[in-house]
Order: structure tokens, then sequence, then C-alpha cells
């Protein structure tokens, strides 16, 4: 039922490969779940009605207690020095519908912590986008000015920031701004363009953020998406850094070994905010996650089972010393 809540409406073959069950097996439970009044299927896919959508909010916390989630999260917050650790259960590295879970709770965070008529800094990639597609309106979120962190990576337009900034505006029925530059440029661009009145003004309103809602990347993945040089990429690589965020690479130790000129947020931006939530999760991503996370409190880390447990796994040998 929580993988039909976070694809609604989905098909029954493309459930069973998301789900791992024979197709006879996984009609005989969805057949069950619609006899309840949980379940509605339509030509467009299977979806949770309101009741069912009910029993899969009721069911949450007796599935954190039973998966032990809420120790893994007060075990992280003491590791990494976070003020809330958020886990939802799955890895999101094997299943991707478990991004939608990151996406939802990272709206609930949002709406809790904002304030009316904030701007809200939002960076790219595909976690964001699954935070973007699962936004609802809100009478607090339709009063907030979403922006994007940074300017274009060359990358797929809907895991843009500029992409995603719209589109939670068009969600939540918030408004939004966008930053029409690469992220990447020289001194001599960069210095031309950051003194265009308009630009110049979106860059204040983005640097001013009082919210920032950000992923967190590995270093060579991002370096690559970047399409860098090749002394940087052999940088990182001789300086260890395995993870990247606002433009900066991070060793393990959570220390910048890099730092490019980047248009949109800078660290000591990120900083000043009055609430920062980074969203990433996947255990592929862990070493990331947590190398990110060492350079400074955040407010909120969002991640999944599957990340939170690889990151325990990788803090044993400097807790035991």
């Amino acid at each position: 039922m929580k993988v039909i809540q976070a694809t609604q409406p989905i098909g029954r073959r493309s459930l069973t490969q998301m789900v791992g069950l024979t197709e006879r097996v996984l009609r005989a439970e969805t057949d069950f779940i619609k006899q309840q009044g949980l379940l509605q299927i339509a030509s467009s896919g299977m979806s949770l009605t309101p009741e069912g959508v009910e029993a899969v909010t009721g069911l949450r916390g007796m599935m954190r207690e039973l998966l032990g989630l809420k120790e893994l999260e007060q075990q992280l917050e003491q590791l990494l020095s976070v003020n809330q650790v958020i886990v939802v259960p799955g890895d999101s590295s094997e299943e991707a519908w478990v991004k939608h879970d990151l996406g939802r709770a990272a709206v609930e965070q949002m709406s809790l912590l904002a304030e009316e008529k904030w701007n809200v800094a939002v960076a790219g990639g595909t976690t964001m986008a699954a935070v973007a597609e699962v936004m609802k309106p809100s009478s607090k979120l339709k009063s907030l000015v979403f922006l994007p962190a940074r300017g274009g990576l060359g990358e797929e337009v809907e895991n843009q920031a500029n992409t995603i900034t719209s589109k939670m505006a068009q969600q939540s029925g918030g408004s939004y701004r966008m930053l029409h530059i690469p992220d990447q440029l020289s001194k001599e661009a960069y210095e031309s363009l950051t003194h265009d009145p308009h630009i110049k003004d979106v860059i204040r309103q983005i640097r001013s953020s009082r919210m920032i809602v950000h992923g967190i990347g590995e270093a060579r993945t991002m370096a690559l998406r970047r399409k860098s040089t090749k002394q940087l990429l052999q940088s990182i690589e001789e300086r260890q850094a395995v993870a990247e965020a606002f433009g900066y690479y991070f060793s393990q130790q959570g220390e910048i070994v890099e730092k490019i000129q980047t248009v949109g947020l800078r660290l000591e931006d990120v900083q000043q905010a009055d609430h920062i939530i980074a969203v990433a999760g996947g255990r592929a991503k862990a070493r990331a996650i947590r190398a990110f996370l060492m350079h400074g409190t955040h407010d909120v880390l969002i991640t999944d089972e599957g990340a939170a447990r690889e990151m325990i796994q990788l803090c044993q040998p400097e807790t035991e010393v």
C-alpha cells in the first residue's frame, strides 16, 4: 500500500516489478485490499481510496517502531550533530519509490518550519524533483517564494533547480523566480552577468533565503555532471573528495578540499539561513551524506533506512576508539 501511495496511479505489472512479487500473488493481495475498501482500480491504474490513505497514515507509527527507525534517528542525531533526523523505510538506491517518501517527509518539514512569505532556496537533482512532485497546496506554502539555489548544470531539464522551483510553486500555489544562467562560469563572465540588475536582484534574494532545501551529491558524479576539467577530476580524486554541495567538494572528514565558482548560494549563505533541510538517501550515497554533514550542523536531515544503517556502520570505528 505504501508503494501504491507513492506511485499512484500505477498498473499491476509495474507494481509487480517494484515489490518483487509474482503477478498471481500480487493480484490476490490487491483484490483483498480492494475488498476492504482501501484500493480503487481504474483504467489509469491502482490508487488508494481516502480510507486507504488513512490506513497507511495510521500504520506509519507502528511500522516505524517495528523497523527500529526511531532508534536509527536518535543514533544519527548524536553521530552527525544534526538537530533532527527523519528516516523513512526502504533504500532509494534500490527502490525508486522511496524517493517519494523522502519527498513527503521534506514537504511536511517545510510546512512545519517555514514562516509566511519566506524566500526558500531549492537545489536541483532527482531527490529534489521528487519533493516537488509530492508537494500539495497549503495556506503556508502558498505564501512562499521559491528560488533556485544555483544556475543550470546542463543536465536533464526536469532535474534543474529552475524547473524544480517552478514545479514547487505550481504544486503549492506559491510564487517563484528563476535564474537563467549556467551555474559554472569563467571569472569574466561571472563579473559581467552578476552586474545585470535583474540577475543581481535574483541572486540577492537567493542568498538571503530563510530556508534552504537541498540534496547531497557524490563528488565524482557531480564533477562529471558539471562537465568539469580533467584537472578538477584529478584533484578531487587525489584529495579523496566524496561529497559535493553548493559547488564545494568535501573529504570523508567533512573538510573542504575543492571549491568552484558558482552562481547562486554559497556556503556562507547556507550557514546564515534560519532552517536548512538536507534530503538525501540511498545506501550508495551514505558516505557522501555523512561527509557533508560532518562539515556543519543542519536543522534537519531526511534520509532513508538504507543510507541510515550504512552511515551508522561508517561511524562505528570512530565511536569505538
